[in-house]
């Protein structure tokens, strides 16, 4: 059964003279750009009651509406991967997500994924944008995610992300010994040079804010939660290296493994064999979409973030004046 989807949105201030194409992806984020620009091309989606070509620009105070069919994603097929599922019902699938599997097919990753995954779990998955999927994991962070199980469940968890009302609490494994948390208040966007990378950027980036603070220090390294105000691609690892606190594990924004001076054997190994960034989502909090309550769910740590704690608190203690915070 196909379902027929009606959105409106108003053109606010800061996305005044955009292109219609691009404004429309920021006030539409759960749809791809490739989709918004087909339903402007054949008038789905029309600015104050007219066709407009995705090109156009558009100005404040224009109102965008969608009425447009819903149709199937072409390409992603059902494939029999297993999932750990921690909570699911009729309107939303909690997972916790392994490090190492992509979220969404994509090039280089044709299949493998967690929507191919996803679409053999629960076929109807199919009839979503983006299999479901309202917010993403790198391939290497592991942790919780939570997916929208039918379209009105989407828009719900979809508006509470653009209102900043999810909760989302990561553990990282850091670079340097921190004195204390913080905020990081600095927006990003494409790097300027090196456009498969993500950057703090003064002129044209979008808002982020990170919050983080100390769980556990080591000599050398420092173990924070971080908390999540919006959710842009790859926010906590390029703020954390933007304070000078790179991820542990983080080739993109840490560089080289750094050694400290003295380290054992053992440190050493650990650190430059450590798979991938030191980065797990424990924790996510949203208002359920149906019952209005409000949900909180936990995953623990894994395995080789666990080892790489103990193998710091063995091998990487702190100073005798100082004390690890748990």
């Amino acid at each position: 059964m196909k379902e027929i989807i009606e959105l409106v949105a108003q053109v606010p201030a800061e996305l005044d003279g955009e292109r219609l194409d691009q404004a429309a992806a920021r006030l539409f984020p759960e749809y791809s750009r490739s989709r918004l620009q087909t339903w402007i091309r054949n008038g789905e989606l029309l600015v104050g009651g007219e066709q407009r070509r995705p090109r156009d620009k558009i100005a404040e105070g224009e109102t965008l509406a969608v009425s447009a069919e819903l149709v199937v994603e072409v390409g992603w097929q059902p494939q029999a991967i297993d999932l750990d599922i921690v909570y699911e019902d009729a309107s939303v699938l909690v997972l916790n997500k392994p490090a190492g599997l992509v979220v969404h097919p994509a090039a280089g990753h044709a299949d493998g994924t967690l929507v191919n995954a996803l679409l053999t779990h629960a076929p109807e998955l199919a009839q979503l944008p983006r299999a479901g999927i309202v917010h993403r994991l790198d391939m290497e962070t592991s942790g919780i995610m939570v997916v929208a199980r039918n379209l009105a469940a989407h828009h719900h968890l979809v508006a509470q992300l653009q209102s900043r009302t999810v909760k989302r609490e990561y553990c990282a494994v850091c670079i340097g010994a921190m004195t204390g948390g913080g905020t990081v208040d600095a927006p990003m966007g494409r790097h300027p040079k090196q456009r498969k990378k993500m950057a703090v950027v003064a002129a044209g980036g979008k808002p982020a804010i990170t919050h983080y603070r100390v769980t556990r220090r080591f000599g050398h390294h420092t173990q924070v939660a971080v908390n999540l105000e919006t959710g842009r691609t790859h926010q906590i690892r390029v703020h954390m290296a933007y304070r000078h606190y790179p991820l542990v594990g983080d080739p993109v924004y840490g560089g080289r493994p750094r050694i400290p001076r003295g380290a054992s054997g053992e440190l050493i190994e650990a650190l430059r064999r450590f798979p991938r960034q030191a980065l797990h989502a424990r924790a996510l909090g949203f208002i359920h979409p149906e019952s209005g309550e409000e949900q909180q769910f936990e995953c623990p740590l894994p395995e080789d973030i666990l080892g790489l704690l103990d193998i710091l608190g063995r091998e990487d203690p702190v100073t005798p004046h100082e004390q690890p915070l748990y």
